[in-house]
């Protein structure tokens, strides 16, 4: 409860709590990857059953986005099967993607792999608003889950990335058998990114069939919330997305994630290939909780540099933070108590 308190408490020091970002995840490109990430269905070397397509068409991904849009997107994610951007028609073909949702006045995001400095400059320039590349999981569990890429690869994609002038977003997965102090690695990681990620994707592991992590239990609720919170509570001013795994959550659930300071969410029945809730039993949920979806390019409290994150905390100095009958804990005491993250 105390966990909650603070991650709530600083979420409301940054934002409105009752505005929620709305993205539509599209799969452009699917199956057929090279890579081997232990939870995803589309690489190659797995036998998942999804069915791959080569990439979409522009006008095809133009009445998706308008689709989105109608049901309250704010932003299309487009992604694809690649381990890296690869200079040539496609990738022009990409381009021409960007340019034409950026012209619905809609944000557009994009997830395909690897990224050099050149590439991410030409989507900025095609008006790209941000550009996902997950960390996935702690730089010691990393290869553990996939060994087709380096913990550093990703890193170097994100720094390429902040050379132009796109937002970056960037998460992880929970419930791949990893321990909490590598949930907490992962969160370490992002947190001292300068500046930290403006969007922070958290996914429940979805197991499929096929994968090498199909026998994963689903993590209880609890852990999604606590994850929530405390990567709110790291980083104050960022936008905490509940992605993956929310079929598998109750709407008291989410409710909670909301409260513990996640306001964005992925919407569509489909999250590239795993399953998400309809779009319209979200606007049910959002009616219900009192929750507006936000607009496009609607400026936020921006993450800066990991300095001046930390101090954010700074008017609240050695206030009280928590009491109880005949006893006040301060931010310092209750930073002792609390340890480190993995407690």
């Amino acid at each position: 409860m105390d966990l909650l308190y603070e991650a709530a408490t600083v979420h409301r020091l940054h934002h409105d709590p009752n505005t929620v970002q709305v993205s539509t995840l599209l799969s452009i490109k699917t199956g057929g990857c090279p890579e081997d990430c232990g939870y995803c269905p589309q690489a190659a070397r797995y036998h998942t059953n999804i069915e791959g397509n080569d990439l979409m068409g522009v006008p095809q991904v133009k009445a998706q986005a308008l689709r989105a849009k109608a049901a309250g997107s704010s932003r299309v994610c487009m992604g694809a099967a690649w381990r890296n951007v690869k200079d040539g028609p496609e990738f022009e073909q990409v381009l021409e993607m960007v340019r034409t949702i950026n012209k619905l006045d809609m944000e557009v995001c994009c997830t395909l792999g690897m990224l050099t400095e050149n590439q991410a400059k030409r989507l900025a320039e095609a008006g790209l608003y941000a550009y996902n590349h997950n960390l996935d999981t702690s730089e010691d569990y990393y290869k553990d889950v996939i060994s087709t890429r380096a913990f550093e690869d990703r890193l170097e994609t994100i720094d390429n990335v902040r050379k132009s002038n796109v937002t970056v977003c960037s998460g992880g997965i929970i419930g791949m058998g990893e321990a909490l102090e590598d949930r907490a690695g992962m969160l370490v990681a992002l947190a001292s990114l300068n500046p930290q990620p403006e969007s922070v994707p958290i996914n429940a592991l979805v197991a499929v069939e096929g994968t090498p992590m199909a026998d994963m239990e689903p993590i209880p609720i609890w852990q999604m919330i606590r994850m929530v919170a405390t990567t709110r509570i790291v980083m104050p001013q960022t936008q905490v997305r509940l992605s993956a795994g929310r079929t598998e959550m109750s709407r008291e659930g989410q409710a909670m994630c909301f409260f513990a300071g996640a306001n964005s969410i992925f919407a569509g029945d489909k999250l590239l290939t795993t399953p998400n809730p309809d779009v319209n039993e979200d606007m049910d949920m959002f009616k219900l909780l009192g929750l507006t979806p936000q607009k496009p390019f609607t400026k936020i409290s921006q993450p800066k540099t990991v300095e001046a994150s930390e101090s954010a905390y700074q008017p609240l100095g050695e206030k009280p933070r928590w009491t109880r009958p005949g006893h006040t804990i301060t931010r310092n005491e209750a930073a002792k108590k609390k340890g480190n993250l993995a407690n």
